[in-house]
């Protein structure tokens, strides 16, 4: 994986130049390397800095030692976010080999430690995740009054997604949404429910009165329970009264998954619905759509559990998206690191032990 610290050293630097004590590559360097090895503040990120010194002299420049945590603080409260995404997207674009098919999934997530006191607002990002890559592709923060609605297709123009399959979840069954991934050449499966107008019950109907095109069922087994996912599909659009709103629609599905749960003996049915662009083949719907909570497992949930992202309490400036970036910047790293069989705070407990092993993650 290519080193990322190239790709940030053309960023801005919003300081005045008589308050310049320490150049900004520096205190970009020594914050992704610190939060791989385990940072979750900026007290920490100085700690590592000042532990790593005689190391980080032999390939930084430090012409004023090593960064406090009150410049890392300010530096990062002050530093552009839309750059910083900038550098980000285009080292991701650089690194992510996504072949046909691949599934990127797109969702949301709120930075539960960011909300201001004063005025309850909470910084909210969409990320895209790459599930066979298993990097972030990109994220964009959602703005303060407005949704994931406005947000998504801002993110879909950033990456390239040729020939992919991008999912999400219900907030983003927009037509406008749609559009936008069929124009990244890509093909989308899209959650329903009822946010657009008679669609949903025009799908249910579809399903009752029409002939299947295609069936699949798939059977799991793990983490104390037993699924069974049924998907159907039909490409019969006559019930539809709008389709030709949405970009290449070309088939309606049905996901029927049936849990049962063995330490409480209880059995879970639920059904959902989607719309897709993509030809009635039931067993590739059936795995993407289930490829899709890849984002949940793979991503938010080692962001709060790995990372601690939650419990973070930065709220100065731009500190909360830009720190967001940074974890981001580490999770990639970390997950494409393959020669070492443990998790990822195993990982970074390694990285802050052995400087060959952080060396060997960032490829420096």
């Amino acid at each position: 994986m290519k080193n990322p610290l190239h790709f940030f050293s053309k960023l801005k630097d919003p300081r005045i130049e008589r308050t310049k004590a320490h150049l900004l590559e520096d205190i970009i360097a020594i914050a992704i390397m610190a939060v791989i090895c385990g940072a979750e503040t900026w007290n920490q990120m100085e700690e590592f800095g000042t532990a790593k010194l005689s190391w980080l002299s032999t390939f930084l420049k430090l012409p004023g030692g090593i960064p406090s945590h009150d410049t890392f603080n300010r530096v990062f409260s002050i530093l552009d976010p839309e750059h910083l995404k900038e550098c980000f997207i285009q080292w991701t674009n650089s690194i992510a080999c996504l072949t046909q098919g691949e599934v990127i999934s797109i969702d949301g997530k709120s930075l539960c430690g960011s909300r201001d006191k004063k005025n309850k607002s909470i910084v909210h990002m969409v990320s895209a995740w790459a599930g066979l890559n298993n990097i972030v592709l990109g994220q964009l923060k959602v703005d303060d009054k407005s949704n994931e609605i406005t947000a998504i297709p801002k993110l879909l123009k950033l990456l390239v997604l040729k020939g992919c399959i991008v999912t999400i979840d219900a907030m983003g069954c927009q037509r406008e949404i749609a559009s936008a991934i069929i124009e990244r050449e890509a093909d989308y499966i899209l959650a329903l429910k009822g946010n657009q107008g008679n669609l949903l019950e025009q799908t249910e109907d579809s399903f009752r009165f029409l002939e299947t095109k295609s069936v699949s069922e798939e059977i799991d087994a793990g983490h104390g329970r037993v699924e069974r996912r049924k998907c159907s599909v039909i490409d019969d659009l006559s019930m539809i009264e709008k389709k030709d709103d949405w970009k290449e629609l070309k088939c309606l599905v049905k996901i029927e998954s049936e849990r049962y749960i063995k330490c409480e003996q209880k059995i879970e049915n639920e059904t959902r619905y989607y719309i897709s662009s993509l030809p009635a083949d039931a067993s590739l719907l059936n795995q993407s759509i289930r490829s899709h909570w890849g984002i949940e497992n793979s991503l938010h949930w080692i962001l709060d559990v790995g990372f601690n992202e939650d419990d973070s309490r930065k709220r100065a400036g731009n500190s909360a998206q830009n720190f967001s970036i940074l974890n981001r910047i580490a999770l990639n790293l970390l997950k494409n690191e393959k020669n070492t069989k443990v998790g990822i705070k195993g990982k970074r407990l390694k990285a802050g032990w052995n400087n060959e092993f952080l060396k060997e993650i960032l490829n420096i």
